[in-house]
């Protein structure tokens, strides 16, 4: 096991539907080196995981959203999948929780639909980004700079498209969360 993230703490937030294999690389990425993480969620005890094209498996929530603080965690990866983030998005909490994570300068990760839920925050206005490309509208509406590419990182914010982008994806999130705390110029 490498220590790049040894002592970090990092929040996966997530609600039903998110899009599993989103959510299971990037965990195994970030634990392998040395990253405690913790999956928080609206939902209580379980969140189910969407396979592609079906339910995928349920994992354990380790925090309730309503009691996880941006303060307690280093970093936030938000997994993407259609579901997860259309209902995070409209959930105030979840909205605040993401805000928090921007505010603060902590690195954010997010793939797929998982930028979604940042547009809600107002915050992503002048940031370079990329994501799956039916919400690319939504980002730009929002003032994001959007460009197709595998991986986009802006100031400690890092953005895929999709489940093939994952292993750059991972490599950029473990590097942006080794880095810390990115204060916006």
């Amino acid at each position: 096991m490498a220590d790049k993230l040894k002592g970090k703490k990092i929040a996966i937030l997530v609600e039903n539907g998110f899009e599993q294999v989103e959510l299971t690389e990037p965990k195994k990425a970030l634990e392998a080196e040395g990253a405690e993480t913790h999956i928080v969620s609206p939902q209580d005890g379980q969140v189910k995981g969407w396979d592609h094209t079906k339910w995928g498996d349920k994992f354990d929530v380790d925090k309730k959203l309503d009691s996880a603080k941006a303060d307690d965690y280093d970093g936030l990866l938000l997994p993407g999948g259609v579901m997860n983030p259309d209902h995070l998005r409209t959930n105030k909490t979840a909205v605040a929780f993401v805000d928090a994570f921007l505010s603060s300068g902590k690195p954010i990760a997010a793939i797929c639909h998982g930028p979604w839920t940042l547009v809600e925050t107002g915050k992503v206005k002048g940031r370079k980004m990329t994501s799956y490309p039916s919400i690319q509208t939504d980002l730009k509406n929002a003032g994001a700079d959007w460009v197709d590419q595998e991986v986009v990182v802006d100031q400690g914010l890092v953005t895929s498209r999709k489940p093939d982008d994952i292993p750059a994806f991972n490599k950029k999130m473990i590097e942006e969360f080794a880095e810390g705390i990115h204060n916006r110029k």
